[in-house]
């Protein structure tokens, strides 16, 4: 993590009232992780699965981390909008879901960018093969209608940047690392640019350009990014990471990329958790992946924007079992689920 990483854009909260006389006492992080459209409706159904259950609202949450899918996620939640209608409204037939998020994300572009792939993309990956190859690759859409697809959600939201700490992950060519937008290091944007350059995947969307630089899916860097809730000036209670590329089951009849991904996202994601065991020893933390089940509705193709209401519904029904297990519904009722305890302020 770098030094510039340790201080959150703001780092306070802003003073909160409430008519509840009881309120949750344990000072929890979300970190929302990158998944694609079927990821993100697999983050809204699991996130509105814990409140159904414990009453939890996320946007009480001290920090949030947002990376790809998650960063859309963070700004749904950050605003207060979470609900069954972030997906999909009162008359909508699922394919009138499927249609409103196609014409949101995939916003067709003028071709180009054939030199910046060249110098970020293809001269460091003769170098050094793997993921660096398709860097800055020519795409046919643009991660802008991401951003506006936010704004349609949250409104002027969208065009400022949220009062409680939340960061959004984004990796930039030009220097060839991870941005943390909303830590001081970062350039200083609006949020819908944020989750656009974070959303920008190589080979579907072309580079986002903020500021004469450039940027792709944060996911290029790590699915999850947990490690930067370490930047909170105290340490959480608390540590919830919904991350739906980084499964420990796989599916029989899966795709080879899948497994794939699931590992390099579980690798990244261990190398997190240890770092943030060791700074906080006391902090529990709970990783919601999703089951082989709902894995054949999120793959093979997470993109599939007729995929969100099915996998969306099938979190729904498999979070039920997950949240049930004893281990687990121990931390959420120990850090999530109301309190006699006065409110504390915010």
């Amino acid at each position: 993590m770098n030094i510039g990483e340790r201080t959150f854009r703001r780092p306070y909260r802003a003073i909160r009232t409430t008519a509840l006389s009881c309120q949750i006492v344990s000072k929890v992080g979300l970190v929302l992780g990158g998944g694609g459209i079927t990821g993100a409706a697999y983050e809204l159904a699991a996130l509105m699965a814990i409140h159904m259950a414990t009453s939890w609202d996320p946007n009480s949450s001290e920090v949030i981390i947002g990376t790809s899918a998650g960063s859309y996620v963070a700004g749904i939640v950050r605003s207060g909008r979470l609900s069954i209608d972030s997906l999909a409204r009162p008359d909508d037939s699922r394919e009138d879901v499927a249609n409103r998020i196609r014409t949101a994300v995939y916003r067709r572009r003028r071709p180009g960018g054939v030199r910046r792939w060249v110098r970020h993309g293809i001269i460091p990956g003769i170098r050094n093969p793997g993921v660096s190859l398709i860097l800055g690759s020519p795409a046919p859409f643009d991660a802008a209608g991401i951003g506006d697809w936010l704004a349609e959600e949250v409104g002027e939201f969208a065009d400022g940047w949220p009062d409680d700490p939340t960061v959004i992950v984004a990796y930039e060519l030009e220097s060839k690392r991870r941005v943390a937008f909303g830590t001081l290091e970062a350039p200083d944007v609006e949020l819908r640019q944020a989750v656009a350059a974070s959303s920008a995947v190589p080979l579907i969307f072309a580079p986002f350009e903020l500021g004469g630089n450039h940027y792709v899916d944060g996911g290029v860097a790590s699915g999850t990014h947990a490690d930067l809730i370490l930047a909170n000036e105290e340490p959480l209670d608390f540590v919830l990471i919904v991350a739906p590329m980084a499964a420990d089951e796989t599916r029989d009849g899966g795709r080879f990329y899948e497994g794939a991904f699931d590992r390099v996202g579980r690798a990244a994601l261990d190398e997190e958790l240890t770092m943030i065991h060791d700074a906080w020893p006391k902090a529990e933390v709970l990783t919601i992946t999703p089951s082989v089940e709902v894995q054949t509705l999120l793959r093979p193709n997470p993109m599939s924007a007729s995929a969100a209401v099915p996998a969306f519904i099938k979190t729904l029904a498999s979070l039920r079992t997950k949240l049930a297990r004893p281990d687990v519904w121990a931390m959420l009722r120990k850090h999530l689920a109301p309190t006699s305890h006065p409110a504390r302020s915010r």
